[in-house]
């Protein structure tokens, strides 16, 4: 390696070092089973915040989201970044306060956890069914995470893209076994500030190197479609391809996943105070805004460089490099700026780290607590427990690393249909639990195995067949598990009279 890329490599090398102290100096503080899964709901208002959205901008914000840009322009994924925008708000809205004190009145520390207890589900078959789901879409999510770090370490330093991946996880699974929920949260928080900052580096940097933004735009421009928020650029014919209502509407229901995913509503149901969620929403809204935004638009520069001849041109899921093309630009201009560099590359790591860590923890609690626990009813003691989630952890990273074992995954597309999954699976029947009064677990159940199956069935079967179809699965498998929710429930007995009034308490917080 050079000069520069030992100084890259020290800068990565002290990020990661120190989240695995994070991780050990948190271990000290989980005293139980809900220490380790929620963190014993102390998180304050900011840490909530920041680490909800490091957790669900995993990734693919710095390298998924600008490959989309720089392969077929401004477009796809604008619109996915208007919907995420919106679907983070609303969820914080809607979801956040109500989902914590609801959370709390029936004792619920996990997810599936809370879709039994909210029902009076004594056999536990809503939390089976939710853990299931979790782990059928966290490993490939877990996976897609796996496969960046890879990517990141081949296409910079020339490590070979298996044992990048598997180095990477071995420290993502040790401060996550270490220290827990705690440790992820904390950890998120401190990778939400070293990708805000690797963020705002590359866009300075890009834009300075391309000549100033009106020269971006400018070049730009001239590709048909590049710029365009109704059609996208082809770059096999080099043309424009008109971008049909339905399939804005489609891109922009990639916000809807926000009212299933796991990762992000624990947190939501480990904040301290509810009350103090408002300051949350704003910080969260704020930032996934603007992270938003500068992801797109480094795809855009990342485009503008290579049609300059400045960084070398990008096909298909070598697109999602850009941003580490970019940074290997920048480190080569000196040995501060490769120590920049590196905090760039390290926040890369941070994307990918900060949502695998909570992926990690929350399929880990859906097996220790839903499965072993609850379904299959064996009694185990919080030792036991922790043994076996840490277990679990350990299991589900060596199945992700299995899966991302092909270096020419697109980590983009795997984030999408697990995305759809949990959306479509969860979304409906956590709004159902939280807000309306007569649903009952037969619905909830029928929403989920409807929602999860549809995702599958749109992916492989329906999709292909092209035209109208071909959209996003999550916008039609969101419906059918919304309308399969509300006829089930309004087919079956309504909710015994507890249930009712333990959501008419929560509903009087």
């Amino acid at each position: 390696m050079t000069a520069e890329q030992n100084f890259m490599l020290i800068s990565m090398i002290f990020y990661l070092l120190f989240v695995l102290y994070i991780g050990i100096r948190c271990s000290k503080k989980n005293n139980n089973v809900d220490d380790f899964y929620l963190g014993g709901r102390r998180l304050g208002p900011f840490v909530t915040a920041m680490s909800a959205e490091a957790s669900d901008m995993s990734s693919w914000l710095l390298m998924g989201v600008p490959g989309l840009a720089y392969l077929t322009g401004l477009c796809d994924a604008g619109w996915t970044a208007i919907g995420l925008a919106v679907g983070t708000y609303v969820n914080w809205l809607l979801v956040a306060k109500r989902l914590r004190d609801y959370s709390q009145v029936c004792g619920a520390i996990t997810v599936p956890d809370f879709f039994s207890k909210r029902y009076g589900d004594k056999k536990y078959v809503l939390s089976s069914i939710s853990a299931i789901v979790i782990i059928i879409f966290f490993i490939p999510y877990t996976a897609s995470g796996f496969a960046a770090c890879g990517k990141l370490f081949e296409s910079f330093f020339g490590v070979d893209y298996h044992i990048a991946m598997v180095i990477s996880a071995v420290v993502i699974v040790g401060y996550t076994c270490s220290g827990g929920f705690l440790a992820a949260s904390m950890t998120d928080l401190v990778q939400s500030i070293i990708m805000s900052i690797a963020l705002l580096i590359i866009l300075v940097f890009g834009v300075h190197t391309a000549g100033g933004i009106s020269t971006v735009i400018d070049n730009a421009d001239h590709f048909p479609g590049f710029l365009s928020m109704s059609s996208t650029y082809d770059p096999k014919t080099g043309q424009a391809l008109p971008y049909e209502f339905l399939k804005i509407v489609s891109t922009c229901s990639w916000g809807l996943g926000y009212f299933g995913m796991p990762h992000i509503l624990l947190r939501f149901m480990a904040t301290e105070n509810s009350d103090k969620i408002k300051i949350s929403r704003r910080v969260a809204s704020v930032w996934v805004v603007i992270s938003l935004a500068a992801a797109v638009f480094i795809g855009i520069i990342g485009f503008d460089l290579s049609k300059s001849g400045i960084i070398k041109s990008l096909s298909e899921s070598n697109s999602e490099t850009v941003i580490v093309r970019i940074a290997n630009l920048l480190g080569g201009s000196g040995p501060v700026f490769a120590l920049i560099a590196g905090v760039v590359l390290a926040g890369i790591l941070a994307s990918t780290m900060s949502t695998s860590d909570s992926q990690l923890l929350a399929a880990s609690s859906s097996v220790s607590e839903n499965l072993i626990s609850q379904a299959f009813g064996i009694n185990l003691s919080d030792v036991q427990k922790m043994f076996t989630a840490r277990g679990t952890v350990v299991l589900i990273s060596i199945l992700g690393i299995i899966l991302a074992w092909n270096p020419d995954s697109s980590i983009f597309q795997i984030v999408a249909f697990a995305w759809a999954g949990f959306g479509a699976a969860f979304g409906p029947s956590m709004l159902y639990a939280l807000f309306w009064r007569r649903s009952n677990k037969w619905g909830a159940f029928a929403g989920m195995i409807s929602g999860g199956t549809m995702v599958f069935l749109w992916k492989y079967l329906i999709a292909p067949l092209g035209g109208v179809f071909a959209i996003y699965e999550l916008f039609p498998s969101f419906i059918v598990a919304c309308i399969v929710n509300a006829v089930v429930s309004l087919m079956t007995k309504a909710p015994d009279q507890e249930i009712l009034d333990e959501f008419d308490k929560v509903g009087n917080n």
